[in-house]
This record gives C-alpha cells, sequence and structure tokens, in this order.
C-alpha cells in the first residue's frame, strides 16, 4: 500500500469509526430525557467490546481464502492468527478498517429496544450475536471464499451479488436482528403512537450529520484500504457524488411524504431521510450512475417515511425505527441494483440474474439474523433477564442502570 493509500485508509477508517458515536448522537436525541444516558452507552459498549473481540478473533473469521470451486464455508478460522499478532502493516490497516464496520453494525441494533434493555444483558448479546451472525455473513459477503461473494460462479457468470459496503452485511442484518429484539422484549408502557418524542432535536440532527459525514469513509474507505485508490479504473469519483446525491435526494422524499401524510415537514424527518438514502445506497455506490442514484434515494426516502408506520400497524416496538429505515432501506438498496447496477441490471442491459442473486443474498442473511438473534435474545431474556422492570422504564433508566442523569440541572 503506498503512502497515499495508506493515508486514506487510516484517515477512513477513523471517520467510519467516528459514525458510531454519531449513531449515539442520533439515538441519544431521539428517546426521552432520562433514557439519553443508556441509549448513548449502548452504542459505545458495542465500541468496546465489538473492537476487543475483532482484534483477537473476528477478523479471522471475516476472513475467507479463495477458493477454486462455490462452496459453503461458515467463517474463517478464528484462531489462525489470534490476536493479529502475525499481521503486516497493511493488513492491520484493513483489520481496523473492518473492525469500524462490525462496531457500527452492532450499535445500530440498538434503537429497537431504546428505553427497556439492560446495558449488561445488551452487552452479553452483542458480543454472542457479533461473534455467530456478524463475523461470519462478513465472511460470506466480503470474503474472497465467500459463498455470497462467489454466488456469481454457482450460476457460471462473471458476475456475482453486489454489495459495495454492506447493504446486507450491515443493514440487512442489523435490522432483522433489531426485529427480533424488539420482538423479545416486547412493547414500552403506554405503547401507542406519538408514545415518546425526540427530546432533543439538535442532538438528533449532529448525529445525522455525523453520520453523512462519517459515511464518506464507509463508501469511499475500501478505494483506499484495499489499494485502489488513485489507480485510472478507481471508482471513488463515482462513489462520492452518489453517496452525496442520494442521500440528498431521501431527504426530499421523506419529508415529501411526511408533507403529504402528517401536514408538516420535520427537521427529524431530514435526519432520518438522510440516513435512509444513506442506508440505500451503501451496497450500490460504486454500480449505479449518479442519475440512477437520485432515484434511488427518492424512492428509499419516500419508502422509508411510510416503512416506520409499519409497527403501529403490525405491533412490534421498533423504539427507534431501526426496521423501517436500516432493513427496508438496505432491502431497497440490494433489490435495487438488480435493476438498475450498471452492466447487469435488468434494465440496463442485464437479464434477472443480477436481481436473484441479489434477492438471494437479502433473504439469507435477513433469516439468518434474525432467527439467531431472536434464539440469543430469548435465552437471554429467560435467564438473565433482558427487560428492566416496568417501573423504571416509567421513571427513566438512566438513574437505574447507569447511576447517572444526561442533564443534571441545578439553581
Amino acid at each position: 500500500m503506498d503512502s497515499g493509500n495508506l493515508a486514506w485508509s487510516v484517515a477512513a477508517t477513523a471517520l467510519v469509526l467516528f459514525m458510531t458515536p454519531g449513531v449515539a448522537f442520533f439515538y441519544g436525541g431521539l428517546v426521552k430525557a432520562k433514557s439519553v444516558v443508556s441509549m448513548m452507552m449502548m452504542s459505545f459498549g458495542a465500541m468496546g467490546l465489538v473492537g476487543v473481540l475483532w482484534i483477537l478473533f473476528g477478523a479471522n473469521m471475516a476472513s475467507i481464502g479463495e477458493t477454486d470451486s462455490w462452496t459453503f464455508t461458515f467463517a474463517g478460522n478464528p484462531f489462525s492468527d489470534f490476536g493479529l499478532a502475525g499481521a503486516d502493516s497493511d493488513g492491520l490497516v484493513s483489520a481496523t478498517f473492518g473492525a469500524t464496520f462490525a462496531i457500527i453494525t452492532v450499535a445500530l441494533i440498538s434503537g429497537a429496544i431504546a428505553d427497556r434493555a439492560k446495558f449488561g444483558s445488551w452487552m452479553l448479546f452483542a458480543g454472542i450475536w457479533v461473534t455467530v451472525v456478524y463475523f461470519p455473513v462478513a465472511a460470506w459477503v466480503w470474503g474472497a471464499g465467500g459463498w455470497i461473494y462467489n454466488l456469481g460462479s454457482a450460476f457460471g457468470l462473471d458476475y456475482s451479488v453486489i454489495d459495495y459496503a454492506g447493504g446486507t452485511a450491515v443493514h440487512i442484518n442489523a435490522g432483522a436482528a433489531a426485529l427480533a429484539l424488539a420482538l423479545v422484549l416486547g412493547k414500552r408502557v403506554g405503547f401507542q403512537k406519538g408514545i415518546n418524542k425526540p427530546h432533543n432535536v439538535p442532538l438528533v440532527m449532529l448525529g445525522a450529520a455525523i453520520l453523512w459525514f462519517g459515511w464518506f469513509g464507509f463508501n469511499a474507505g475500501a478505494e483506499g484500504t484495499f489499494g485502489l485508490l488513485g489507480t485510472e479504473d478507481s471508482s471513488v469519483g463515482l462513489i462520492v457524488v452518489n453517496t452525496l446525491g442520494a442521500t440528498a435526494a431521501a431527504i426530499l422524499g421523506w419529508i415529501v411524504v411526511e408533507k403529504l401524510k402528517d401536514g408538516k415537514a420535520t427537521s427529524v424527518g431530514a435526519a432520518s431521510g438522510a440516513v435512509a438514502g444513506l442506508v440505500a445506497i451503501t451496497p450500490s455506490c460504486a454500480n449505479l450512475t449518479p442519475g440512477w442514484s437520485l432515484l434511488l434515494g427518492l424512492l428509499a426516502g419516500a419508502v422509508c417515511a411510510l416503512a416506520i408506520e409499519l409497527k403501529w400497524r403490525l405491533g412490534y416496538d421498533d423504539a427507534l425505527d431501526v426496521v423501517g429505515i436500516h432493513l427496508v432501506g438496505g432491502l431497497i438498496g440490494t433489490l435495487y441494483l438488480g435493476f438498475f447496477a450498471t452492466g447487469t441490471g435488468l434494465f440496463v442491459g442485464g437479464d434477472a440474474m443480477q436481481l436473484l442473486m441479489q434477492a438471494i443474498a437479502a433473504v439469507v442473511v435477513l433469516a439468518y439474523s434474525f432467527v439467531v438473534a431472536y434464539v440469543i435474545g430469548f435465552a437471554i431474556e429467560k435467564t438473565l433477564g433482558f427487560r428492566v422492570r416496568n417501573e423504571d422504564e416509567i421513571a427513566g433508566i438512566d438513574t437505574v442502570v447507569h447511576g447517572e442523569e444526561g442533564y443534571a440541572l441545578v439553581d
């Protein structure tokens, strides 16, 4: 890795790591004032735990060596280079970049169980889930020998599933787990539309801004981390303009739907629309023309603005709309490639095979993550207990769980 690639790789790694505090701000502003510490601690807890597990064995599990034929391998050997003791400098930078993806994927799940989860139980869940779900799924999607990465060869094609930065491995994965945990923990006390209003809208906007800022490292980071930045065929220009365009269009799509549906376009809606656009462009940032990215953003913003209403109709309490934004947005971005991926999409010179492969990857990751997350969450709830007492939930769980207040006001 030359000095330019190395410098960008380190910068991109820092950008993506900064996204998890962005999630903490975004989620923290959306909950009630007496739960903000708990909400933000779930993200910071993920940073601590997942960072350690990734260095010890997660990077090894997420790496599957190249194979001569399509085969299924669950994950890499966790003990092949325990603690990254034998990795060279380039390998360590790449591993650190991968760690930031694992961290934010776990942090995203926490929004579904806001206001009602025990911190210790959350940390236990996070450690088990990232080990048996995220690390293997990352290997399937991005490992040179991963079955999703090589799915095209199973169909005799010279192209395969497209997931540049994590539509399946990050967003569908996290969204499915979030839905499972929301079902395990059940509804908040008094669950109904309008149960809680965001206690700090500026905090929400700050979190969304940090996420958008960091997402340029999230999407364009691999161009440097894997030695691609600066070559004549580098797609970094396309990636950055699509990351801007889809997100901007998604803001418009969300607030238009919000205005038509509720009569007002809100700042929280604009922030949520930006996140929906970022989610949708994640898998497709290198494989769409800018025009198709704008359309994707509009669709993602509009559809996700409607999808967040599903919890009221179907009765699952996804507190901060992880399902409506990350699961739905991830599905939109992943499947959209089947229609509009440059050269292989159904409507831009390809056939239905790209769509079929995108759908297989999305459905398998969704089902696997949901089932395993449900089993882990259910086991924790029935043994250690996952949900706080109702009276603690009503009072606000910051002082009960952490012994702190988000806002210590004095005369």
